[in-house]
């Protein structure tokens, strides 16, 4: 049986891949330090270890489990901690990962999958924004993951580690909370679900590519055995006004009021959306889930 470990799989996109890894036969250990993530999320077809990914005990587990590929999750993924606490992101943002490509080294994991972001772009230059695209982060965060980005292609050129980097757009979907680059979909449904506005900040007319978790999980799975050594966007190819997005889950939640507009925030992103040619191109992988779709699951899920 193959096996695979996955780092923050209590976690909102790491739960989904585990069940969808379950789901397909493979034997999994999650390691997660609950910090973030909820035992209520534990696929219950899985075996579990509370641990850090920054403990020394990190490579006794992966030495012990012997995983076929790592598939890392775990991340500090808050914008405003990342610039509040900048030395607590990179900790685990980057020395987290440190650590488990040290472990993958010595136990000689074939390969591991890295949930990059879109944050390591910074303000677009153009769209759709390809792998191509100048890296300019402009928060810690986004420095991190494009700093676990370096590390990976570094241990492979040093180590012949196999990788896949997964830069993901705005995911939502169920068990998502309010903290994560999507979670604008989280914070929406929560107001809805409690009878009021959602609240928009700026005009509304702002993009974004959202893309749903359970299509976020797929591309992870299709990444074990394809797509190796290479950057990947994993997105829609498609921008959605925020506007739109209220509109679509007001109509679901049957809410006829009107969305609260305040003043733009600083340094918000106007116009976002990731071109998703090369994974199609590289895993035979694409987009399944419709927004209209994916709302409606996300909200009765809540």
């Amino acid at each position: 049986m193959v096996r695979i470990l996955v780092t923050g799989g209590a976690g909102f996109i790491g739960s989904h891949i585990v069940d969808m890894l379950v789901e397909q036969g493979y034997r999994v250990l999650v390691v997660d330090n609950l910090s973030t993530g909820k035992l209520d999320n534990l696929n219950p077809g899985v075996e579990f270890i509370n641990l850090d990914i920054c403990s020394i005990e990190l490579i006794k587990v992966v030495a012990d489990f012997q995983p076929n590929a790592v598939i890392h999750q775990a991340a500090q993924v808050s914008v405003p901690v990342s610039i509040e606490q900048p030395a607590d992101d990179a900790r685990i943002n980057v020395m987290g990962t440190v650590n488990i490509l040290e472990a993958c080294r010595l136990v000689e994991v074939k390969k591991i999958i890295y949930a990059s972001s879109a944050a390591v772009y910074g303000e677009p230059e153009y769209l759709p924004v390809d792998e191509k695209h100048p890296i300019k982060p402009m928060c810690g965060y986004g420095l991190s993951k494009h700093t676990g980005e370096r590390y990976l292609k570094l241990f492979h050129d040093l180590y012949g580690l196999k990788f896949s980097v997964l830069r993901y757009a705005n995911v939502y979907g169920p068990r998502q909370d309010a903290l994560g680059e999507g979670g604008v979909v989280s914070k929406f449904v929560e107001r809805l679900q409690q009878g009021f506005p959602p609240v928009i900040y700026g005009n509304g007319q702002q993009t974004r590519d959202f893309v749903y978790v359970k299509d976020v999980a797929s591309a992870n799975i299709a990444a074990l055995f394809s797509g190796d050594n290479q950057v990947l966007n994993v997105s829609t190819n498609e921008p959605t006004s925020v506007n739109k997005l209220v509109n679509l889950l007001k109509d679901i939640a049957g809410f006829s009021g009107e969305a609260e507009y305040m003043q733009p925030r600083a340094g918000d992103i106007v116009h976002s959306y990731l071109s998703n040619k090369k994974i199609k191109e590289q895993l035979n992988w694409r987009p399944r889930w419709t927004l209209e779709l994916g709302l409606k699951e996300t909200y009765k899920k809540r």
